[in-house]
């Protein structure tokens, strides 16, 4: 199951959005205000209500109280608030002295047995070695709640809360509390905005508390910290002792996500409750389009969030492979891609004329015989190949095996429409765009997934044969796979808003996962599964963000004064770009090798992460400078800062380039010959006192690299030492439809390897 928002869902919001437009009709607006023009005080909501009360709509005045100004939350951190305004509202708050910006809300989407072990962590040593998980990290998860109860999150043997923990256990619908420990610390619910847009919580279906109805916040949660549970399965499959990444850690709850979405306004209210409870992690899997980061509400949070020295991590999005999908791009934000573990749930399919294909499934019955098989008008009406709710005809299917192809519906909802029309198997076949992903799915009815090469066979088999049979069967859980290897439903760079920067930043473990499950929830969502299991296996990257989330946690705990940015720099210059067969990782999607734009920097590697040698640091002022260069107003750049007395842009702009990230992203113009493009960067040593780095670089076609100095010879730990990098792209006439290009810069030094990729773009 991949997490994916519905088409409807979407027409919906853009139909709230577009009907909110008039004069008179309210909508909820996410606004900002300068600190430094606002008067002070020591309740900053008693301010906001006064100015609310104060704006005033001459058209509204004879009307009832449900056409005032509303006020939603009041943000503390980020220094500014959310209401229901009309557009003449609005426009008099516009005039308000110290007002910055005001941005539509928006509803956002949703984005382990044997992930720790892949990742090459082992109890009793390296980042679980217990002095090390004795430390106290706090982890916030935003996202749809969390169902207490579950074992993964007791907290036997945990020391109690830390002083320093400012959060609460915030009591509602079937939420006490009670149900948070010292593993569950914390737990809000943030619904205002999400009803302010009109989609009121029916509580027979959902919860007005931290409780997840969803599943995704639980299995989430887990992912990053749970505790360990033995003998933990899906049915019987990946069996083993279920943990979180940092499965010591601490967790704090932050439901935003409701059945219909999660709003932006609910969203940066928990970022930014968060931020004042003391969270050190944030984790947020879920996101919205790439837009500019001065409307980017998860990236305004995110940007205060790493004010405070908390390190955020994102999903980079499930709309690949499609070029310039990736979403969360902000380039303090870590921004995850999804990849495959070497472990597999195989099945395969034995058709008439004996051909056999590979795929997916996590059905747990047993195999069929062999089964005529029906698809498209063989299996009903228009539509029938897609198999969709009611293009089903009963008298074809029944007794048979359905070929369906993967449209705008899950597999498992495919699935369930074949069972309901009475199919006894299914066969789902991928299109061109998933490729050979191969998505592992808890069927109701004996069923398999396929990828397009297989899906091409088959349909030339089924084509030339009036009487084509099949029989599926079922090997359960197969472990030594190749891996790691793309997702082709993980979104791809380049960003569209900041190309400056290369994202995705990395991958992590994100198809096939295992984790922790409400009872009350079936794994499929469909009506007619009656299933309760406590541990469930889903796909998105929505399952890699928080394996990064608990490994930066780890390594927090390590380097307790290291900054957002030197972890994020620690986890990307460490990662590998080659899978166990030590071939270049595959993007399933085209079969051919993955790039920078799918994966980052490559695979995270937790172990090596923890002593990288070197790192790329970025304060705050160098994201600032950043949001200079990029041409922000001054208005923008206050956003971030919270006052425009903070921090003004400097007359000399700092080059796009030259901010301290550990990757470069080059991009030069259309056919132009010998671009040029000339980077620096600063790399701390954190590694071994006295040591000497030399310079390799793996040229990305039709480019030129040039390093100076070539050698780094350092004397002492925290010695920072610079160098510059100029890049010559030369298109000749074998190059011209190339539009990109892809290498390395690698730091040497010993057993040290600090790589940072390049991605070279011709516009």
């Amino acid at each position: 199951m991949i997490f994916r928002v519905a088409l409807l869902m979407m027409l919906v919001l853009m139909a709230t959005t577009s009907t909110a437009t008039s004069n008179n009709k309210q909508q909820t607006y996410i606004v900002h205000m300068d600190k430094a023009k606002i008067a002070s005080t020591d309740n900053s909501r008693k301010w906001y209500e006064a100015v609310i009360g104060s704006i005033i709509d001459p058209s509204a005045q004879n009307e009832d109280s449900a056409s005032s100004p509303q006020l939603l939350y009041v943000y503390e951190t980020t220094t500014g608030f959310a209401a229901k305004l009309s557009r003449k509202q609005l426009e008099s708050l516009r005039q308000l002295n110290g007002f910055l910006s005001a941005t539509p809300d928006e509803m956002l989407k949703l984005h382990t047995t044997h992930s720790p072990q892949f990742l090459g962590l082992e109890r009793g040593k390296g980042l679980w070695n217990s002095k090390n998980l004795e430390l106290d990290v706090i982890i916030g998860v935003v996202d749809s709640g969390i169902w207490p109860e579950h074992d993964t999150f007791k907290d036997s043997s945990m020391s109690p809360v830390p002083s320093r923990w400012k959060g609460i256990c915030e009591e509602g619908t079937n939420f006490t509390a009670s149900n948070c420990n010292r593993r569950l610390i914390g737990a809000r619910a943030y619904y205002k905005g999400y009803e302010a847009a009109g989609r009121r919580i029916n509580e027979t279906e959902d919860y007005k508390s931290a409780r997840d109805v969803q599943g995704h916040g639980t299995h989430i949660s887990s992912i990053a910290a749970g505790s360990v549970v033995k003998n933990a399965s899906f049915l019987g499959l990946a069996k083993g002792s279920a943990s979180g990444i940092r499965y010591t850690s601490r967790i704090a709850a932050y439901k935003v996500c409701w059945l219909c979405g999660c709003a932006g306004s609910d969203i940066l209210a928990a970022m930014d409750q968060a931020i004042l409870d003391g969270v050190d992690v944030l984790s947020l899997s879920l996101g919205s389009y790439d837009k500019p980061y001065y409307r980017d509400n998860i990236a305004i949070g995110a940007f205060h969030a790493i004010r405070n020295g908390i390190f955020v991590s994102c999903s980079a999005g499930n709309s690949g492979p499609y070029s310039s999908s990736v979403s969360n791009t902000a380039p303090w934000v870590t921004t995850v891609a999804a990849s495959y573990l070497d472990r597999s749930f195989l099945a395969t399919v034995k058709f008439g004329n004996r051909q056999t294909f590979k795929g997916s499934s996590l059905y747990t019955g047993k195999s069929t015989m062999q089964l005529p098989i029906a698809y498209g008008k063989s299996a009903g009406y228009e539509d029938a190949e897609y198999c969709y709710e009611g293009s089903l005809n009963r008298t074809l299917v029944k007794g048979k095996i359905v070929l369906c192809e993967l449209g705008n519906f899950s597999r498992a909802e495919l699935a369930d429409n074949v069972k309901q029309a009475g199919g006894d198997g299914m066969i789902v076949l991928n299109d061109g765009k998933d490729g050979e992903e191969l998505i592992a799915e808890a069927y109701l009815l004996p069923a398999i997934a396929v990828g397009a090469t297989a899906g091409k066979a088959i349909k030339k088999y089924i084509s030339s044969n009036k009487k084509a049979t099949a029989s599926i069967a079922f090997y359960g859980t197969v472990y030594g796979n190749c891996a790691s290897s793309m997702a082709a439903f993980s979104a791809r760079g380049p960003s569209e808003i900041g190309p400056e920067v290369v994202k995705p930043d990395i991958t992590a473990p994100g198809v096939n996962i295992l984790a922790a499950w409400p009872p009350s929830i079936s794994p499929t969502y469909a009506n007619s599964d009656k299933r309760s299991v406590p541990f469930n296996i889903v796909s998105g990257t929505s399952m890699s963000c928080p394996h990064v989330s608990g490994i930066a946690a780890l390594i927090k705990s390590v380097h307790t004064n290291w900054s957002p940015a030197a972890i994020k720099s620690a986890l990307m210059t460490t990662a590998y770009t080659l899978d166990n067969t030590k071939n270049p990782m595959l993007d399933v999607a085209t079969l051919s090798s993955a790039t920078p734009f799918a994966f980052g920097s490559g695979h995270v590697n937790p172990e090596i992460a923890s002593n990288p040698g070197l790192i790329y640091n970025i304060t705050e002022v160098d994201y600032l400078n950043h949001l200079c260069s990029l041409g922000y107003t001054s208005d923008q750049v206050t956003l971030f800062t919270g006052s425009s007395s903070h921090f003004s842009c400097p007359s000399t702009r700092t080059p796009l380039g030259d901010l301290n990230y550990p990757s470069f992203a080059v991009n030069f113009k259309g056919n132009v010959q010998n671009n040029t493009a000339t980077f620096k960067r600063t790399v701390t040593n954190v590694g071994v006192p006295r040591s000497r780095y030399t310079v390799k670089v793996q040229e990305p076609k039709d480019a030129i690299v040039t390093v100076k100095p070539t050698v780094l010879n350092f004397k002492k730990l925290g010695e920072e030492l610079s160098y510059a990098v100029n890049f010559v792209g030369r298109r000749g006439k074998t190059s011209r439809g190339l539009s990109n290009s892809f290498g390395a810069l690698l730091w040497v030094s010993g057993k040290y390897t600090v790589r940072s990729p390049i991605a070279v773009s011709w516009s």
